[in-house]
């Protein structure tokens, strides 16, 4: 990836962490909005949209991950820790096939969904982003 798509990149998920972290100030009474609610709502902000939001089976520390598109610039994913935290990174091109395996499964029909298994793919992504430096810690 060349300097200055690095650098949109790093920017897009800068936005959607600014985004999940203007959600967090406006928690009602301590109540946190639902995972999926609040990615459609950063997506929606910053004018992205979600690829995909599936759980992460077998995963010591994520319970969720979530990917929001914005076309060519790039893909934002999203993470919630066991312990409730929310975390954003920007993908790069390795992680493309698995970014589209998981986001065409979300999209297909909820009878295909069943039939189909996204664990898999969702667990080789994340090991990918924390490969690369990308949530390592929570």
């Amino acid at each position: 990836m060349c300097q200055p798509a690095r650098i949109f990149a790093a920017m897009v998920a800068e936005h959607v962490e600014l985004a999940l972290f203007e959600q967090s100030l406006g928690n009602i009474e301590g109540l946190h909005r639902p995972f999926c609610d609040r990615v459609a709502d950063a997506a929606d902000k910053t004018a992205g949209s979600v690829l995909f939001d599936v759980r992460v089976d077998g995963d010591s520390c994520v319970q969720r991950m979530a990917a929001i598109g914005y076309g060519i610039t790039g893909t934002a994913i999203i993470v919630l820790a066991k312990n409730g935290q929310l975390r954003c990174a920007s993908v790069n091109g390795d992680t493309a096939v698995l970014v589209a395996e998981l986001a065409a499964w979300y999209a297909s029909p909820l009878s295909e969904q069943a039939k189909g298994d996204h664990c898999g793919a969702a667990i080789i992504l994340l090991a990918k982003l924390r490969n690369s430096g990308h949530f390592t810690r929570f």
